[in-house]
């Protein structure tokens, strides 16, 4: 079963286009766009399992420069 999530994501001031441009290219991630709001980019991520999506967001997502936060909100079926 995959597991899909969105991935909120602030960065530094100036940041948002580098960092959503890194981030699109993370295995796993669908897409990753700027936004306007609280949170600069948002990406779209898939994963084989909580696990995965879990190593995936703390290895590969917040690792990358410019980034300062993140919150993983899984998709559930309501």
């Amino acid at each position: 079963m995959t597991v899909h999530a969105y991935v909120l994501i602030q960065t530094d001031v100036g940041e948002a286009a580098q960092v959503a441009h890194q981030v699109s290219a993370v295995d796993g991630v669908v897409a990753a766009e700027g936004v306007t709001g609280p949170y600069d980019v948002i990406a779209r991520a898939e994963a084989g399992s909580m696990n995965e999506l879990g190593r995936m967001v703390v290895r590969d997502i917040q690792q990358i420069e410019g980034i300062t936060r993140t919150i993983t909100c899984p998709v559930v079926k309501i």
